[in-house]
């Protein structure tokens, strides 16, 4: 299935954790594979890492802040003309397609 959210769209958390849930942010990077996008902010996890040597330079050992994937169906995107979470639609003209908002019916890809 087409995943309707890109790398850059900013969006919503619907469900999952509740420190989470209403949160926005900026979507980092889409892994359309197993269906789960990483959100800027959202689903932070800590790695305690320890020194690692690799390629003649060194990790610094400590813990370290990252944002985990959270699964798409638990985000919404935010349409950036209204403001508000919203489904997304696929317009086609001349060949190409366009997202545009369930709500004001307004195209995405601008």
């Amino acid at each position: 299935m087409k995943v309707k959210i890109r790398k850059g769209d900013t969006v919503e958390v619907i469900s999952g954790r509740s420190e989470d849930k209403g949160k926005r942010g900026e979507v980092i990077r889409v892994i359309p594979d197993e269906n789960r996008v990483v959100v800027q902010g959202v689903n932070m996890r800590t790695k305690h890492q320890r020194q690692v040597q690799s390629q003649g330079r060194t990790l610094n050992p400590g813990l370290v802040r990252f944002e985990a994937p959270i699964h798409i169906s638990n985000v919404m995107l935010v349409c950036p003309k209204c403001g508000k979470a919203t489904r997304v639609g696929i317009n086609r003209q001349d060949g190409k397609a366009f997202r545009i908002c369930k709500k004001c019916q307004a195209s995405i890809d601008e």
